[in-house]
């Protein structure tokens, strides 16, 4: 299984490690040899919100060869879902198997015209600009829909992590990802 990890400007650095840290530890652990992933912007630096820099390893590439793409949130999507070239970048992926957004990304999926029909969720304080994009706003931290599952607000990334590890493996590991992170709050099914 290969992962894009999309990033940025002005993305929410939480969002993005959160989920990173549960997932990527499906291989790290040992249990998912062939997981990898890539770390794709449109540019080879991007910065959080609050100035942290990242490099991409892949930049302006075609998203269609993943098998999974992760979109954080942040400020800088309440102006890419308007981004013609960004929405056009991220429809490369519209054949992937899993699409996954926490907080504010599901507003790029719903851009992207991803959430056409589909229950999905975000930010609270985005409920309103998500409403357009989808068929129902959901107020849970994950909407699983199959092929699309969107996470709630920034802390949400973490769970949505876990329950994606869950997901693609099973509760014994996930249980063993969330002993290993010390996540009190993980050890029962989500």
């Amino acid at each position: 299984m290969k992962i894009a990890f999309v990033m940025f400007d002005n993305f929410t650095f939480l969002d993005l490690i959160g989920f990173y840290d549960c997932i990527t530890r499906l291989k790290t652990m040992g249990f998912k040899q062939d997981l990898s992933w890539d770390m794709c912007a449109l540019s080879e630096t991007v910065s959080d919100d609050r100035g942290l820099s990242v490099n991409a390893t892949k930049v302006n590439t075609k998203l269609d060869c993943y098998d999974l793409l992760f979109i954080p949130g942040g400020m800088g999507t309440r102006t890419l879902q308007h981004d013609y070239s960004f929405i056009n970048w991220i429809k490369t992926g519209k054949e992937i198997q899993l699409k996954v957004s926490v907080c504010t990304g599901s507003l790029i999926l719903g851009a992207a015209g991803f959430l056409k029909d589909k229950k999905a969720t975000t930010h609270p304080n985005a409920f309103k600009e998500l409403d357009p994009y989808c068929l129902n706003v959901e107020k849970e931290r994950i909407v699983d829909e199959g092929s699309v599952i969107t996470g709630g607000g920034v802390t949400s990334s973490i769970d949505l992590g876990l329950y994606l590890c869950e997901r693609l493996s099973s509760s014994e590991i996930r249980n063993q990802i969330t002993t290993q992170m010390d996540y009190p709050y993980g050890l029962q099914s989500i």
